[in-house]
C-alpha cells in the first residue's frame, strides 16, 4: 500500500490550502458573523451571501471546481465542469484534498464539494439517464442549482431501510410519492431545485428490491418544506437540515433512478465515497481545532505559568496529534481498498464509527482550553463539536456500523464453530470421557 498522493493529487491539496488561507479565512468569520446578525434581526439568514458567490467563481477560474469528481468520468463533464487537469481523482487522492476543505465550513460549497451535492452528482453520474443527466448533472455540476437528499424518516428507524413508510407507487406512467422525511440536508439553500427521495415501490419484493429513488422537483405540487431543523442549537446555513412532507407528488415514471427497485444499490454505491468524504472532511475538522487548541494553550497564561503547562495540557495535545493520525491512516486504507478492489463495506464502516468519535474529543478538549469562549459563536468549536456528533448518526450511526464490522471479524470463529458442531453430531456416542478429559 502506498498512501502518497499523486504528483496532482499534491498540487490540487497545495492550491486548496493555498486558497482557503489566502481567500477563504479572511472572510469566514464575518460571513457566519452577518448570518448570525440577520437571525438576530428578523431577516433571512439563509439568503445566498455575495461573497461565496464571488468565492466560487475564483475557485473555478483557479480550476478548483467539482474537485470530487470521480475517477472514471473525465468525458464531457470533466472537459465542460472539471477541475485543473480535466479528469477524476481516485478516493485516495481525494482525501487530502477533502481533508484540507474540512478545516473550513464553507470551503466544500465554494469548491462545489458539498454534500449532499457530490452524492447527488455521482448518483447521477453513474445510474442516471441522459435525461436526468441533462435536466439535474448539468447544473448541479455548472453550479447554477442546488439539491437535497431525502431519505430518514422521523417516524421509523431509518437506520434500517425496510423499516421504511414512505411510497413511491408506480401508477401507469407516473410515479406517485407521499411520506415525510427530516434531516433533509440541502432544502435550506435558496437554489435547492431538486431532491433525491427514497421509497418503497413494491412492498411485497425482497427487502433489498423494494425500494426506488426518485428525482422529485422542490417546486412540485405536493412537496412542502415544513421546518428547518437544528443540530445542536446550530442551523447550519445556508444549507441546512430540513422536514420535508410530500402528499401525493405525481411525476413522470422517467424520474426513477435506474428503473424500479434499485434504491438499495444506488444507496450503497453512493455512501461508500460520501462516508470516506465526510472522514476526510472530519480529520481536517479536528486539525483547525487542534491548531487552535495549541495556539490557545500556548498564549493563555493563568496560575503563573501558559496552561499548556498545567493539568496534563501537553498530554492532551499530544494524544489528539496520535488519534488524528492514526484516524487518517485508517481512511486512507479505506480509500485505497474502494479503489483497488471496487468495494470495502467493513473498512468504510470503520471509519465512519471511530472518525466522528475522534474529531468530536479532540473538538471538545480545544473547546475546554478555550473555556467560556470556546462555547459561543466567536471560535467556531461549538459549531464544529455539533458537526462531529450530527456525523455519528449521519449516514448510519455508530452501532451500525460496529455491527458491520464485528459480523466480518466474527464470521471465521461463526463458521469454525458450526464445523465444530457438525463434527461433534456425526461423532459416536460414548458413556465415558475420553482419556485425559476433565470433567
Amino acid at each position: 500500500m502506498d498512501f502518497s498522493p499523486s504528483p496532482r493529487a499534491a498540487e490540487l491539496t497545495a492550491a486548496v490550502r493555498e486558497f482557503i488561507d489566502a481567500r477563504i479565512a479572511p472572510v469566514e468569520p464575518e460571513i457566519h458573523a452577518d448570518i448570525a446578525r440577520r437571525r438576530r434581526e428578523g431577516r433571512d439568514p439563509w439568503a445566498v451571501d455575495p461573497r461565496v458567490t464571488e468565492l466560487q467563481a475564483l475557485a473555478r477560474e483557479q480550476g478548483l471546481w467539482n474537485l470530487f469528481l470521480p475517477a472514471g468520468h473525465e468525458g464531457p463533464y470533466a472537459e465542460r465542469y472539471g477541475t485543473r487537469g480535466g479528469t477524476g481523482l481516485s478516493n485516495t487522492d481525494y482525501a487530502p484534498v477533502a481533508e484540507e476543505m474540512g478545516r473550513s465550513f464553507l470551503a466544500p460549497l465554494v469548491f462545489n464539494c458539498n454534500a449532499p451535492d457530490t452524492g447527488n452528482m455521482e448518483v447521477l453520474l453513474k445510474y442516471g439517464s441522459q435525461e436526468q443527466k441533462d435536466r439535474w448533472l448539468d447544473p448541479l455540476l455548472d453550479g447554477r442549482i442546488r439539491s437535497a437528499f431525502l431519505m430518514t424518516e422521523p417516524a421509523v428507524a431509518s437506520s434500517d431501510a425496510s423499516n421504511m413508510a414512505a411510497t413511491a407507487r408506480i401508477e401507469g406512467d407516473e410515479v406517485v410519492l407521499d411520506g415525510r422525511k427530516w434531516w433533509s440536508t440541502g432544502v435550506g439553500h435558496p437554489d435547492c431545485r431538486v431532491g433525491i427521495f427514497m421509497g418503497v415501490s413494491d412492498p411485497d419484493a425482497h427487502r433489498y428490491l423494494r425500494h426506488s429513488m426518485v428525482l422529485v422537483p422542490m417546486d412540485a405540487p405536493g412537496v412542502t418544506v415544513e421546518r428547518m431543523l437544528t443540530a445542536q442549537g446550530v442551523f447550519d446555513e445556508p444549507l441546512g437540515h430540513g422536514e420535508v412532507t410530500l402528499s401525493g407528488v405525481r411525476l413522470p415514471v422517467g424520474n426513477i433512478i435506474a428503473g424500479p427497485g434499485r434504491a438499495a444499490e444506488i444507496a450503497q454505491g453512493r455512501l461508500g465515497p460520501g462516508r470516506i468524504h465526510h472522514c476526510m472532511r472530519l480529520i481536517g475538522l479536528a486539525e483547525m481545532a487542534l491548531d487552535l487548541a495549541c495556539r490557545r494553550a500556548s498564549g493563555r497564561v493563568a496560575f503563573g505559568k501558559p496552561i499548556v503547562n498545567l493539568g496534563g495540557n501537553r498530554e492532551r495535545l499530544a494524544e489528539a496529534r496520535i488519534a488524528i493520525d492514526q484516524a487518517r491512516l485508517l481512511v486512507q486504507h479505506a480509500a485505497w481498498k474502494l479503489d483497488t478492489h471496487g468495494a470495502a463495506a467493513v473498512e468504510v464502516s470503520a471509519i465512519k464509527a471511530a472518525v466522528p468519535r475522534m474529531a468530536q474529543q479532540v473538538i471538545d478538549m480545544s473547546l475546554q482550553l478555550h473555556g467560556g469562549g470556546g462555547m459561543s459563536d466567536d471560535l467556531p468549536l461549538a459549531g464544529a463539536y455539533a458537526t462531529a456528533r450530527s456525523l455519528r448518526l449521519a449516514d448510519g450511526p455508530d452501532e451500525v456500523h460496529l455491527a458491520v464490522v464485528a459480523r466480518a471479524m466474527l464470521a471465521p470463529y461463526r463458521d469454525a464453530a458450526a464445523a465444530r458442531t457438525t463434527a461433534d453430531a456425526g461423532a459416536p456416542a460414548t458413556d465415558a470421557p475420553s482419556a485425559g478429559t476433565d470433567r
